[in-house]
Formats: C-alpha cells, sequence, structure tokens
C-alpha cells in the first residue's frame, strides 16, 4: 500500500489472498462479511470455502429469501449437504410428539374421517413443501456431493396422526409438489457422481420404494452409509428391499424402521461378498408393528451370521411405545447391542425387559435411555416392584462398559440411585435423572438429622468422583427432545463414530 500510495486499500488485495484470509471465518462470520462489497461476496463464495453445509431451517416463510441466496451460491459445488428442517413454532391447539401419539392411538381406533388442521398448520405444511423444493432443485445438478443428509422434523404437523393425504391435498391439491420433490430426489441421485453418505429421515414422501433404483451401480456399490426413515409410508411399503441391498458391497454404516430390517436383509449382509457392517441404528415404533410385523425380523441365528462376517458390528435400537411383550421377541441375544433408547407417550417399559437387557448385553451395553411422559395420576412406574432387586441397580452391576444412563419417568429410588453410582464410578461419564422421578424411602424422610436430599447429592457424587445433582428441568435433560429428532441426531455421531 505504502507503494501504490493511500488510495489503495484493502480491496486492491488478489482475490485468492481476500478467500485465504477469509477462511479463517467462521461460516456465520463468512455471510455477514459477504455483504461488504460484491468484491468480497464473489470471494467468500468461492467453493473452497464452503466444502460443507448444515443448516437448521425454521419451517417459517422468513427462511425462504435466506434459504434461496445461500443454496444457488452453494448448491452447485457444496461436497456434504446436511439440512434439518425444524419446526419449532408451535401453533395454537397443541402439537409434537405426544399430541402424535394420541392421534396415532385415535386413527387405530377408527377410520372415520381424519379432523381438519388450522390454518396455521396448513400454511406450515406448504412452506416446508416450499423449502424443500428449494434444497433439492439447487443440488439437483452437483456432481461433487458426497454426503447428503435431510431430517424433517414435521412432528408439529401431526396433531392427528401421521399426515394424511387429506391434508397433503389442501396444500397440494394435485399432488404436483410432492412428484417434483421425488423426481429431484431421484435426479439428484441419478446424477451423483461421488455420493458416500445418504442420510433421509423423516421427510415427507421424499422417498419412495423405487428412489434406489436412480442411483447407478459403480455409486451403490461405492456407499458407506444408507439410512432411510419414514413413517409416512402406507401399509407394508418399505424403502428397500434386500435385492436392492445386495448392490451395497461397500456398506459400512445402516440406519432402519426395525421392521423392515428382515432376516434376509442380515443373511445379504452377512454374504463374504459384503464387507463387514459396523453400524446398524433400528427404530422400532408401535405404528411400524401395527401396520407391519414382526414375522421376518431376523432370527438369533441371523445375528450370529452377521456378526461372524461382522466382529466389530454394534447396534443401536430406539424403542417408541412398543409393547414389552414385543420387545421381548425383538431383543435376540446375539445381538451386539451398544445403545438402547425408550421413549414412550402410552406404553411402559417393564422391568422384565431391563432385566433381559442387563443379561444378555452386558458385554456391549454403553448407552441406556429411559423416557416415559406418560400423564399417570397415580404415579411412576416402579420397575422394581416385587423383585429381590432393582433392575436399574443390576444394569449398573452387569453392564461393566454402561456410560450414560439417562431416566426420567420412571420411579428411580434414592439408595437405588447412590447404588448405581458406587457400582460404575467415574466411569459413567454421564447420569440423568430428573427431580421428580426421584423418590424416598419413609425411613430415609423420618430421620430428622439428615437432608435426605443432601445426603442423596452427596453420596452419588462420592460415588461418580465428581459433582452430580439432579434435573431439575426436564428441559435440560441431554436426552429430551422429540423422539425421531433425537434417534436421527444420535444415529448420525454413532454412524460416523466408525
Amino acid at each position: 500500500m505504502s507503494v501504490c500510495g493511500e488510495a489503495v486499500g484493502a480491496g486492491s488485495l488478489p482475490s485468492e489472498l481476500v478467500v485465504h484470509i477469509f477462511s479463517f471465518l467462521a461460516g456465520p462470520d463468512r455471510l455477514r462479511a459477504s455483504a461488504a462489497c460484491s468484491h468480497w461476496r464473489e470471494c467468500l463464495f468461492y467453493p473452497a470455502l464452503w466444502p460443507r453445509l448444515r443448516l437448521s431451517l425454521r419451517v417459517s416463510p422468513a427462511e425462504r429469501p435466506r434459504l434461496e441466496f445461500l443454496m444457488r451460491k452453494c448448491g452447485w459445488f457444496v461436497r456434504e449437504l446436511r439440512v434439518q428442517f425444524a419446526a419449532d413454532n408451535y401453533p395454537s391447539g397443541g402439537g409434537g410428539a405426544a399430541a402424535a401419539a394420541a392421534g396415532e392411538g385415535a386413527a387405530a381406533a377408527g377410520d372415520g374421517e381424519a379432523p381438519p388442521l388450522c390454518p396455521r398448520w396448513l400454511d406450515l405444511l406448504r412452506t416446508y413443501l416450499e423449502l424443500v423444493l428449494c434444497v433439492l432443485s439447487s443440488v439437483r445438478n452437483n456432481r461433487n456431493l458426497q454426503k447428503l443428509s435431510l431430517f424433517g422434523d414435521i412432528s408439529i404437523l401431526q396433531q392427528h396422526g401421521s399426515i394424511s393425504n387429506t391434508y397433503l391435498g389442501k396444500v397440494d391439491p394435485d399432488g404436483k409438489k410432492i412428484k417434483q420433490i421425488q423426481q429431484l430426489f431421484e435426479e439428484i441421485l441419478g446424477n451423483s457422481r461421488q455420493l458416500k453418505w445418504l442420510s433421509c429421515g423423516f421427510m415427507l414422501q421424499i422417498v419412495t420404494p423405487t428412489s434406489l433404483s436412480s442411483l447407478s451401480n459403480p455409486i451403490a456399490n461405492t456407499m458407506e452409509h444408507l439410512s432411510l426413515l419414514d413413517n409416512h409410508i402406507p401399509g407394508n411399503t418399505t424403502l428397500i428391499t434386500a435385492v436392492e441391498l445386495e448392490r451395497f458391497v461397500n456398506l459400512r454404516s445402516l440406519a432402519l424402521d426395525f421392521c423392515d430390517f428382515t432376516a434376509e436383509m442380515a443373511r445379504v449382509l452377512a454374504d463374504s461378498n459384503h464387507v463387514p457392517l459396523h453400524r446398524l441404528s433400528l427404530l422400532v415404533h408401535s405404528v411400524s408393528i401395527m401396520h407391519k410385523s414382526l414375522d421376518s425380523m431376523p432370527e438369533d441365528e441371523n445375528w450370529k451370521a452377521l456378526t461372524r462376517n461382522s466382529t466389530n458390528l454394534r447396534v443401536y435400537i430406539m424403542a417408541f411405545d412398543v409393547k414389552s411383550d414385543d420387545m421381548l421377541r425383538i431383543l435376540k441375544p446375539s445381538i451386539p447391542l451398544e445403545r438402547i433408547h425408550f421413549d414412550s407417550y402410552i406404553t411402559c417399559v417393564s422391568g422384565a425387559v431391563v432385566d433381559l437387557i442387563s443379561r444378555q448385553y452386558d458385554k456391549f451395553l454403553t448407552h441406556f435411555i429411559l423416557m416415559n411422559d406418560v400423564i399417570d395420576m397415580s404415579g411412576f412406574p416402579d420397575l422394581s416392584d416385587n423383585r429381590n432387586e432393582d433392575p436399574l441397580v443390576l444394569l449398573a452391576w452387569r453392564c461393566t462398559r454402561l456410560s450414560l444412563l439417562a431416566v426420567h419417568g420412571y420411579t428411580v429410588w434414592a439408595h437405588n440411585l447412590i447404588a448405581i453410582a458406587r457400582l460404575r464410578g467415574s466411569d459413567l461419564k454421564v447420569l440423568e435423572v430428573t427431580e421428580e422421578s426421584i423418590d424416598f424411602d419413609q425411613g430415609e424422610l423420618a430421620d430428622q438429622d439428615v437432608d435426605p436430599v443432601h445426603n442423596l447429592i452427596e453420596q452419588v457424587s462420592l460415588g461418580l468422583g465428581r459433582p452430580w445433582h439432579a434435573v431439575m428441568d426436564i428441559e435440560l435433560l441431554s436426552v429430551f427432545t422429540e423422539p425421531t429428532r433425537h434417534f436421527y441426531r444420535e444415529m448420525q455421531s454413532f454412524s460416523e463414530g466408525i
């Protein structure tokens, strides 16, 4: 600048140098800097600065112009695209997963017409479809895409259960938008030349049973991760068959609805032509069990064959409102179960299921989550009823690799919580129990010299070797979130941790 004169400023720097300087900025700061001038904007959207794009979008019309701008700039070259459509602005009238569960029960009870959605909900559904179209149309010709992950958190739109064609017909009367979304998705798969990771979770009718046929054999043969999850598909429809799975010989991680993971699929993955599978995430949902069947699920010999070919295989299962009798059928002894999450609004887990888990998976289990939002004025269920030993204490004793235990909505006796902390000690990295789930024996409450709450905190802290407190607000519980969102997030990190 001293050579060229005072009139020369930072705007005269070569573009290559500007791009290098901006590479040290975080994504949000880059976007802010792009508003400074046209030269900076041109430099800030250089492909090397945006190899990965991770977006969490509110289902709101205000998101669309910002999304269109960003996707127009980056959609054609981004290598990793992860988008979450988060409908977090609940309109009046209720919503969320609890309402969805109630709606599912109502839908199962009869075949009457679904109640009408309020105009605000229909606006959200309309906006959701427009945002999905914006994202897919911007990457349809991107041949550099290596990782595509889409999650549609639309539980807000499920007050009356799964979104039916009646609701879609109000915002997409002739089905053109849905067809366009499905065609764009198939175009993306058909145009891909480097895709290694494909993850689509709970995106409303984006994936069809024929979608994967758009992938060429070379791409299918080199795919490393595949997750297809959609609880809106009708009846017995599955998104992938065992025959289609045969093309994915290089698959290292897989996530499916449990009812779609059949014994035949397990045999395909156990074949010597297939590389060893490292991660398998399975969602067991009461709605899927109701519409489909457990008759085709893998038997214990299928799991044994699979683990012989995939010695490092680990399994993550989330069960949502599944009856204990069904869980006892599902939990085969040879499953290398590392993580399990029970979440319920209608059906509670029995002590027998917890006891079975602690006996069968003591060598593998690291994560155990027990969530219950059943509204029962008589109190929380007690897993230790009519048992000599509390199932959760036995779980902590038997499962020596246990590193995360989270409980809400089940009675956890204070003395048992202290025993769990002492058994696992500092190896139990996360121990989260909501304050309302903890109960005390009458003897502990009758002792005037000891504050039972203070004593519990002190003893658990000593057992863990670090300060500990009960979770006072359920919203602060790390696993408290809409179940499908939590499963998808955990599945992603579980699969990436190979």
